[in-house]
């Protein structure tokens, strides 16, 4: 198919007769949102926003119509959470979440693990989430997000980046996706230096005019990858050395 915005019109007819006068609205976020979608890189990230919870076996068909559309969807997927309008308007951190998906879990999860999120969960992600719909944020059906989304604040939008730069910062994550690393932390560290909110593509751009330049070519060369799908030396120790010198950065600034 290779067009985000005739799924995206399939997830919005599909949602709405699911959930009814239940549903809020559907909002989309990441590089959609941002501009710099790639069907190859990028997956398809959006937040459905209920007024009330909803029963497992609702969440179910929610989670097959997605897994339905798998096939027409770009390689990494969809990314979504469901999220409460109250939660949304009067922020909590961490956020507590309805369900969420990805479409790197299988059908074993989908079947077997949902009850997970019928206990009392909360996703600090969701911080960032909401502080680029505000920013960015596309609406596919619903309210308008200003009537929707409240102000999060610089401490828990902070706290949401820095926690995902640490988590997928082991060596093992590097050498497994060494791209997304390395153009987030440009873009975590972008917005504890000038205080922008970017995506990967932005932040690999302004690491290029901001960080010291013995780092240019390996960003150029993430970045190039990221937009263009270009090949690139997989320099493990020199990758390495860039996320430790972002890591220390990052954490200074923040103390």
């Amino acid at each position: 198919m290779k067009d985000f915005s005739e799924l995206l019109e399939i997830i919005s007819e599909k949602y709405n007769k699911l959930l009814d006068k239940n549903l809020v609205g559907i909002y989309v976020h990441g590089s959609i949102a941002f501009g710099c979608f790639n069907w190859d890189k990028s997956d398809i990230d959006f937040i459905v926003v209920i007024n009330e919870p909803i029963p497992q076996q609702t969440k179910l068909q929610l989670l097959q119509v997605l897994k339905d559309l798998g096939e027409q969807a770009p390689r990494r997927g969809f990314e979504m959470s469901i999220v409460l309008e109250k939660y949304c308007k009067a922020f909590v951190y961490p956020t507590p979440c309805e369900l969420h998906f990805q479409s790197c879990w299988n059908e074993w999860y989908l079947k077997k693990q949902l009850s997970l999120y019928d206990d009392d969960r909360t996703d600090e992600g969701l911080a960032a989430d909401f502080t680029v719909i505000k920013s960015v944020g596309i609406v596919i059906c619903g309210v308008q997000i200003e009537n929707v989304f409240g102000v999060v604040p610089h401490e828990a939008y902070l706290d949401s980046i820095c926690k995902d730069v640490v988590g997928s910062s082991t060596k093992e994550d590097i050498a497994f996706d060494p791209v997304y690393i390395i153009l987030n932390s440009c873009r975590v560290y972008a917005y504890i230096k000038d205080g922008l909110v970017l995506s990967k593509e932005q932040g690999g751009k302004w690491g290029l005019a901001n960080l010291p330049e013995k780092y240019h070519n390996l960003i150029s060369a993430m970045l190039n990858n990221y937009v263009k799908g270009s090949a690139f030396s997989n320099d493990e120790t020199q990758q390495i050395q860039f996320v430790d010198y972002m890591l220390e950065l990052i954490f200074k600034t923040t103390k």
